[in-house]
């Protein structure tokens, strides 16, 4: 019996030579063919899988947010049962910079993403929603600090977690070697500690 082909694995095989091109050689070899080259396939083979570059960076795009929401899953899984907030927002920060391989790899794709997002209206709503969803997430975790007393009922808690989300902007200063990872941890650290009036013993 021949091998039947994972339909999925092979697209998510495709998304990850997409990732390995950008981090690479950068978005202007972001072509069919280059990643059909990437991939180790022929560019028939790809269009088999995806019909269009648009389609091709879709996909690798969502595949990318998989991965990053599956790392936050295993860091929030590690903090047990009833984590603080704080340790939760941590988790959640982290896990969007490029702080170790993988992590670099969605990153740089996300950067490109944002890139096509720009020039392109349908690419541009569905990362408009996406982005806006993550925002929802965290300005609830906030909401819900301040309410169980974690945060001063003082706090904007819209512009609190417009300040969280700034923080990711490390991504750029990390991937040009301005600032080093562990500089990056401990400035969210110490912003955290601000904001909180109980942060946990580290």
């Amino acid at each position: 019996m021949p091998k039947q082909v994972d339909h999925r694995e092979r697209r998510e095989a495709i998304a990850r030579a997409l990732w390995r091109v950008v981090e690479q050689r950068g978005v202007a070899h972001l072509s069919l063919r280059e990643v059909a080259r990437e991939a180790g396939m022929s560019h028939g083979q790809l269009q088999h899988y995806f019909a269009s570059r648009e389609a091709m960076l879709t996909f690798a795009m969502d595949f990318a947010t998989e991965q990053a929401a599956s790392r936050v899953d295993r860091g929030l899984a590690e903090l047990g049962d009833r984590p603080h907030p704080r340790d939760v927002l941590r988790v959640m920060l982290t896990g969007m910079l490029p702080l170790h391989p993988d992590a670099r790899a969605t990153s740089r794709m996300s950067a490109a993403y944002v890139l096509e997002a720009l020039h392109d209206e349908h690419i541009q709503a569905r990362a408009r929603q996406g982005i806006a969803q993550g925002r929802t997430a965290v300005e609830q975790l906030v909401r819900r600090a301040i309410a169980e007393g974690h945060i001063p009922p003082d706090r904007d808690p819209v512009a609190e977690t417009n300040l969280l989300l700034a923080l990711t902007g490390f991504t750029t200063l990390i991937e040009l070697d301005v600032i080093g990872p562990q500089d990056t941890l401990d400035a969210i650290d110490l912003h955290l500690d601000r904001l909180f009036t109980d942060s946990p013993a580290r």
